[in-house]
């Protein structure tokens, strides 16, 4: 995915001469087309995160459109405030980009992990918050994102994700397979992982409904709540913290509704790791592995 967003990007870059790619001393691999294109354009900061934010502030203020790219601790926490009061209250056109979403760097530690990316950046005002989980996702927002006014979040996976056929528009779920039994909401990461676990259901004759929640703010409330009218059974999918993601935000819909809803999250049950491994180990660890034996529970239990 982050190849496929630099690749995206150096296509936007060589028609809009704004563009600036900013790293704190990361990216190695995976920047370089970028920097060997656009030498007078790619800026590496150094070990100084705060100072790369407030840099592409002050590009963004001078009419570029600058995109700070990190792994995501180091793209978001260790930055925050200047997030807060350089991007998001100055609502400059800021795109921070952070790669490797969840658990992604499983072998790295907690200090590496992100499970509270998306409750952090989401209470931002003039936020945008993306988290593409699949390769076309990840084009179509980075493309969406050179014109779009106001800061950006964009999570990205470092792995090989899936490509599918649909077009993504900002602010509305996607539609990856149609059903009509229950819904099975994901975001970023663990699209993949819920998508294999709706083609499980298709084998056995049933009928999931996958959407693709890419886009975690502005939420596509309609949505939840068309799904509630009918009476679908409604999971969420996240590798995230079940504090302030995805399933926060379907609850906050829910919740003043005053419709009953059948509801299952899945997600991290508010808990760092103090496992180190690869992502397919912490998440047994965490309770992310065995989507579709979740899902069958609480299926069962309606």
């Amino acid at each position: 995915m982050r190849n496929t967003f630099l690749k995206t990007l150096v296509e936007e870059a060589r028609k809009n001469k704004d563009i600036f790619l900013i790293t704190p001393d990361l990216g190695y691999a995976v920047l370089e087309p970028f920097a060997q294109e656009f030498p007078e354009r790619f800026i590496n900061a150094g070990i100084a995160e705060q100072n790369s934010i407030s840099m592409a502030a002050g590009l963004a203020l001078n009419g570029k459109i600058p995109y700070v790219y990190s792994i995501i601790p180091f793209a978001v926490s260790r930055p925050y405030e200047q997030i807060k009061v350089d991007c998001a209250y100055m609502n400059t056109n800021v795109r921070i980009v952070g790669v490797g979403a969840g658990l992604s760097y499983g072998p790295a530690g907690a200090t590496h992990h992100a499970l509270d990316d998306l409750a952090i950046m989401r209470t931002l005002p003039n936020m945008t918050v993306f988290a593409p989980g699949s390769l076309n996702e990840t084009e179509d927002i980075v493309r969406y994102s050179v014109s779009h006014k106001g800061p950006v979040y964009m999570r990205l996976a470092k792995r090989g994700e899936p490509r599918f056929n649909y077009k993504t528009q900002a602010g509305k779920f996607s539609t990856v397979i149609e059903g009509t039994d229950f819904a099975i909401i994901a975001t970023s990461n663990m699209l993949e992982d819920a998508y294999n676990t709706a083609l499980q259901y298709q084998k056995e004759g049933k009928s999931p409904l996958l959407l693709s929640a890419h886009t975690l703010k502005p939420f596509d409330k309609e949505k939840i709540l068309s799904l509630i009218r009918k009476g679908m059974p409604v999971i969420t999918v996240e590798e995230h913290n079940i504090i302030g993601g995805l399933a926060s935000a379907v609850s906050e819909v829910i919740a003043p509704s005053g419709l009953a809803a059948k509801f299952l999250p899945v997600a991290v049950n508010d808990v760092f790791s103090h496992i180190i491994g690869s992502r397919k180990y912490i998440q047994e660890h965490l309770g992310l592995a065995n989507l579709k034996k979740k899902i069958d529970k609480f299926l069962v239990s309606l």
